[in-house]
């Protein structure tokens, strides 16, 4: 098995390194009632992962951009309109994990690199920019490890008992909210993944997976913007959000 610290950089005689974009699209949105998952909402007129696939082909450095979709899922074709650089992935699987990999093996056959730098983002968090994506990429070109946006923890951090009543108050120094994109070389996350789903223990993130075999991602400071759309109310943030760059009513 290939681990994180053992896929070193390519040198001079290796073919370029790449970045690819991979937006696992495949979730059910449970937690956000409607008639077809969250990423399929429509906002301002477009769906949901539009918008997110949109801020990635705007920038030419992003080699590639797989949307990571479900079997027999005729909603992405149908909102995703055709580019070169857009590929849809049907491999989406029971968890978020399972269908990064599957979106990594499908890279790994086109033709990608194991040492290619592969950015994952949730196909539901549509308002990240290029600036936000560009400063991930120049943070993390040149680490070892890779990194992910993330914010630091602004508000009270308070821990809950079963009841939903405090059991004390947490520090929040040092706490950072995890964001996407979360950028690493596309072996190692290939190899933590693997090594992760074959343990029972499918990370919620891609960093989860690369801590457990013992790397320290760096963390690259992100945006509250940067929202994910998970409850109704993310729907008329991420609205006002996308209104305001637009200069359209929200």
């Amino acid at each position: 098995m290939i681990r994180p610290s053992s896929v070193v950089p390519p040198s001079a005689s290796d073919p370029p390194v790449s970045c690819h974009a991979l937006i696992p699209c495949a979730g059910s949105g449970s937690r956000l009632p409607g008639d077809v998952p969250k990423q399929y909402r429509r906002l301002l007129g477009d769906c949901v992962v539009q918008h997110t696939v949109r801020a990635f082909l705007r920038l030419p450095r992003i080699a590639t951009v797989s949307v990571v979709v479900q079997a027999g899922d005729a909603l992405a074709a149908s909102c995703l309109q055709s580019h070169p650089r857009l590929r849809l992935v049907p491999r989406g699987g029971a968890s978020r994990a399972h269908s990064v990999l599957g979106g990594l093996d499908a890279l790994l056959e086109a033709g990608a690199q194991p040492a290619d730098w592969v950015l994952v983002h949730d196909a539901a968090r549509c308002c990240v920019t290029p600036r936000l994506i560009d400063a991930l990429i120049d943070a993390c070109s040149t680490d070892a490890s890779g990194g992910l946006l993330a914010l630091p923890l602004p508000d009270t951090l308070k821990l809950a008992d079963a009841q939903g009543r405090v059991v004390r108050t947490e520090p929040r120094e040092g706490r950072w909210l995890a964001q996407t994109p979360q950028m690493f070389r596309l072996a190692a996350l290939h190899a933590a993944l693997q090594s992760a789903i074959a343990a029972g223990v499918p990370p919620t993130d891609e960093a989860g997976a690369m801590e457990r075999l013992g790397a320290r991602p760096r963390l690259v400071p992100g945006a509250a913007f940067n929202v994910k759309i998970t409850y109704p109310e993310d729907l008329e943030l991420a609205q006002a959000v996308l209104a305001q760059r637009a200069g359209e009513p929200a």
